[in-house]
């Protein structure tokens, strides 16, 4: 077939590639058996919309067609949005790694006809340079071997396979407290005490990492663990990877004090960055971190909100063909729209400058201005940004990527929620409630979810991840609301996905469900990436459940994931950084039970919960605790004279009825 089949998709990713003079194929069973009857190796481009990198390989390579030629002769060329298939993405990512390269997008590997890795690499240029073979060079060679030399390319094939397809390491390591301190103390080393962040560029926000800090600090009494953790989030707030104008982080900063950052937004990172800034917000009470959640949500709902309330996935680091054309500006722009006075004043908080700060143009930033001005100053500055994103919207604007992503819905859901509860917003609350019905509206038929959905169209059935983020946002809508639907949502996806994903020889979950596409392997959701994976946010999942409930089967499978994933924690602390978290949960968890007795109003102790809260709190509130589980410590317990009384539940044991706010904050 010599055509171009993206035209047919929904990813808007793989729409961007239509055009192509590539023959590009989306990946299913037509494209399998083409390469199959043709006897053609497989290329296979992996990326997604946001990519800078995957757009400059397809303006330089898949749009030439001198190029495209050499590849419609010697491949079926296979394209995949790593978003829409992150099944697919995990397994050939594995692969590069498995071939000693350090991995990233575009992802290029060359597969055989039966869909096995046998080579790969990321970006190639059109001619050779810096050590980097040319693309048509490559392609050649690739091709050559596989014609030439059977023998090379099956034993690569099955070296690459055999390695795939070994179980994760075991070994004799006790994941306990002394685990989790000796962890938090060896990531906290490598931590830039400065500007917050790993020491290096880039520099990402790594929100588990920072997570698994903060409990440290709570775990420990260790101010260090939080206030580097405090350092990296206003460093964060102020620096260019935040977007000052129009509100939302960037993915990472390619310089170490987080000025200029890579453009893309993703929806993952402004929903981790939100709920991990609520904490902060409430433990420090600095203005700082409550006005960007305010900012960040803003955003969300003007930016990236679609179908009726669900969020798209990303908006793309580049416009009009050059990456942040959006986002800079000079000081004579500035003076321009503001006028000399207004201009100058904003151009000397965000350091606006005539040489600039990056490239000749000026990316907003307060890095030398972390601490907010007075009130009166900062509504200045606020209507003065107003007037620069009326300009701003103006101009050309990034592409977004409008596909709804079960898993990333998810997290922002929780964020929101969880942000709504402690900050007092119960509009925030009610945007979460929104987001959550609507994509269940969307993505669930029965107890099943689905993991994207674009223009009518759904890929299903979804991921372990996907599931793992809902059960997610349920539990946190519980906890903001109380309730009890959402906890019934929560268990209801909880046994969905168990039934579906669970490895019963090694304990944990598969990403891909069993009734899914037949894959070359069946790939766990055990890796901790730019968010969380299905394991380890199953492991904090079920800890909250096992409380709620009193259910043991919860605690049995949690215990068993913990153990299964010694090992590989031990090998590979960034990798596990979620799971860790989980474990904190598991220990450490401590449960608030309210008895609110019909006609009393348990705000004021809901407040100094929120005021004092932690991620290891599990909060319910019940009118009568009698309908706790019998094996629940508080089973039975009675309001005092009629009064909301609270229990503090650590382990099995619960401390003795409080009824005053002041008694609940000394036993917290």
């Amino acid at each position: 077939m010599t055509q171009n089949l993206l035209k047919h998709e929904a990813s808007p990713y793989l729409l961007q590639h239509r055009d192509n003079p590539v023959h590009w194929r989306p990946w299913g069973l037509p494209a399998l058996e083409e390469a199959k009857r043709d006897n053609k190796p497989i290329l296979l481009s992996v990326g997604y919309a946001a990519c800078h990198w995957c757009h400059v390989m397809a303006h330089e390579s898949f749009e030439d067609q001198k190029t495209a030629a050499v590849m419609n002769r010697l491949f079926v060329n296979i394209k995949v949005d790593r978003e829409e298939r992150p099944e697919i993405d995990q397994i050939y990512m594995a692969a590069l790694h498995q071939l000693g390269e350090q991995g990233g997008w575009p992802l290029t590997m060359f597969l055989t006809p039966d869909a096995a890795p046998i080579w790969g690499g990321t970006y190639f240029p059109p001619t050779a340079g810096y050590g980097r073979p040319a693309f048509v060079d490559v392609l050649n060679e690739v091709s050559r071997i596989f014609r030439e030399e059977p023998d090379k390319v099956d034993a690569s094939r099955n070296a690459i396979l055999e390695r795939l397809s070994r179980s994760q390491t075991k070994n004799s390591t006790t994941l306990d407290v002394n685990f989790l301190d000796r962890a938090a103390k060896r990531l906290l080393e490598l931590m830039d005490r400065t500007n917050g962040g790993i020491n290096g560029t880039p520099k990402f926000p790594q929100t588990s990492l920072l997570e698994l800090l903060w409990r440290a600090g709570e775990r420990t009494k260790n101010r260090t663990f939080q206030e580097v953790v405090l350092t990296t989030l206003r460093n964060i707030s102020a620096g260019g990877i935040y977007d000052h104008i129009g509100g939302g982080f960037a993915r990472y900063s390619t310089d170490a004090k987080w000025l200029v950052p890579h453009f893309e937004k993703m929806l993952y990172d402004n929903a981790q960055l939100i709920e991990l800034l609520a904490l902060a917000s409430i433990k420090t009470n600095e203005p700082l971190f409550r006005i960007r959640i305010e900012q960040t949500i803003a955003w969300l709902e003007r930016e990236m909100a679609v179908e009726d309330g669900a969020y798209a996935a990303s908006l793309d680091a580049d416009s009009e063909g050059r990456e942040g054309k959006t986002y800079v500006w000079t000081h004579s722009e500035i003076v321009d729209i503001l006028g000399p006075l207004d201009g100058a004043f904003l151009a000397s908080i965000y350091d606006i400058t005539p040489g600039g700060n990056w490239e000749g143009a000026s990316i907003p930033n307060r890095l030398s201005n972390l601490h907010l001005k007075d009130a009166e100053t900062e509504q200045r500055l606020e209507q003065l940004r107003h007037k620069l994103l009326e300009k701003r919207d103006t101009r050309g604007q990034p592409g977004r990527d409008d596909k709804i992503l079960t898993d990333w819905n998810g997290l922002a859901i929780a964020a929101i929620a969880t942000a709504g509860a402690l900050l007092k917003r119960p509009d925030w609350i009610a945007i979460s409630r929104r987001t959550y019905q609507r994509a269940l509206d969307l993505m669930s038929t029965d107890d099943r979810l689905a993991h994207s959905y674009r223009a009518g169209k759904r890929i299903f059935p979804g991921f372990a991840t996907d599931y793992a983020a809902i059960i997610k946002a349920a539990l946190s809508l519980h906890a903001a609301t109380q309730e009890r639907p959402y906890l019934a949502d929560a268990e209801r996806f909880a046994a969905s996905l168990r039934a579906h994903h669970w490895d019963e020889r090694n304990p944990g979950y598969f990403l891909t469900a069993i009734d899914a596409d037949h894959l070359i392997l069946r790939p766990r959701a055990n890796i901790d990436e730019a968010t969380p994976s299905a394991n380890s946010q199953m492991g904090a999942n079920l800890a909250r459940l096992w409380r709620l409930t009193g259910n043991d089967d919860y605690r049995r499978d949690l215990d068993d994931i913990l153990q299964e994933s010694a090992g590989a924690a031990s090998d590979n602390l960034f990798a596990a950084t979620g799971t860790l978290n989980a474990l904190d949960l598991r220990l450490n968890a401590v449960e608030i039970i309210i008895a609110k007795p019909p006609g009393t109003d348990a705000d004021v102790m809901l407040d100094e919960i929120h005021r004092l809260w932690s991620p290891n709190l599990v909060l319910s509130v019940h009118d009568d605790l009698s309908e706790l589980h019998e094996a629940h410590p508080a089973s039975g317990k009675l309001a005092v004279d009629g009064n909301v009384t609270a229990y503090v539940c650590r382990g099995e044991t619960c401390s003795l009825p409080v009824t005053n706010p002041s008694e609940l904050a000394d036993l917290l």
